[in-house]
């Protein structure tokens, strides 16, 4: 039986961090190790404690933009400037192995890489990832913003998308802020659309997640796309 490591309450975020790694600290913890620095009257805890309360979350506090965090009490220049870095930093994480290895060997990074871009969007939203020959993402790209019930794809600009950055595959990607992560009729048939204009070039239409609630689901998976 492995026994826990002995955590003392009086050693500082960063002291607990370094002796114990990072899984022993609160959320808010983190987060004041990398702003640093809190406000007039308010440490730095209890400052991440209040953003944390103020967006809902983490996921919603590094995907707020510079403008609605500047709108924050404390949030300077550097701060936000901390705090855009982090979510890029993130991002290219997910981002890095999908552009050094074959995606079809990586579902689950694919499905993180396309709720991290899109999950947390109150808007319809639909993302393309180009791939190339050797089924590595080469380019994200945003096709449409739609309203809360639909999001406008033109398979004539995703076709031109595609020949631009010399793409052999693409996987598509959009949102349902209603939750839903059942792929409605009109994703269907902008699926099978799409599928047969990309085709007329040789390009294949390799996917088409669905996003909601933090999940993500694959068309292909439950075979709506066939090989």
């Amino acid at each position: 039986m492995t026994s826990l490591p002995i955590i003392s309450l009086s050693e500082r975020p960063r002291e607990r961090l370094i002796k114990h790694g990072p899984k022993v600290l609160s959320t808010a913890e983190l987060l004041a190790i990398i702003i640093s620095t809190g406000t007039k009257g308010n440490n730095v805890l209890n400052f991440c404690d209040t953003l944390l309360e103020h967006f809902g979350g983490i996921r919603a506090l590094l995907n707020a933009s510079s403008e609605e965090l500047s709108h924050i009490k404390g949030l300077g220049n550097a701060k936000i400037s901390q705090l855009l870095a982090l979510k890029e930093l993130a991002a290219r994480a997910l981002e890095e192995p999908l552009r050094q290895d074959n995606i079809l060997n990586q579902s689950t990074a694919v499905k993180n890489y396309c709720i991290h871009h899109l999950g947390h969007l109150e808007v319809e939203h639909c993302y393309a990832l180009l791939l190339n020959k050797g089924f590595k993402l080469i380019h994200t790209a945003i096709l449409a913003e739609g309203t809360i019930d639909q999001a406008q794809i033109y398979p004539r600009e995703v076709l031109k998308l595609a020949l631009r950055f010399h793409a052999t595959y693409i996987i598509l990607a959009h949102n349902h802020p209603s939750g839903s992560l059942e792929p409605s009729h009109a994703d269907l048939q902008i699926t099978d659309h799409l599928k047969e204009v990309l085709a007329l070039v040789d390009i294949k239409l390799l996917d088409h997640m669905i996003i909601a609630n933090g999940k993500a689901v694959s068309l292909a998976e439950l075979g709506y796309i066939s090989s």
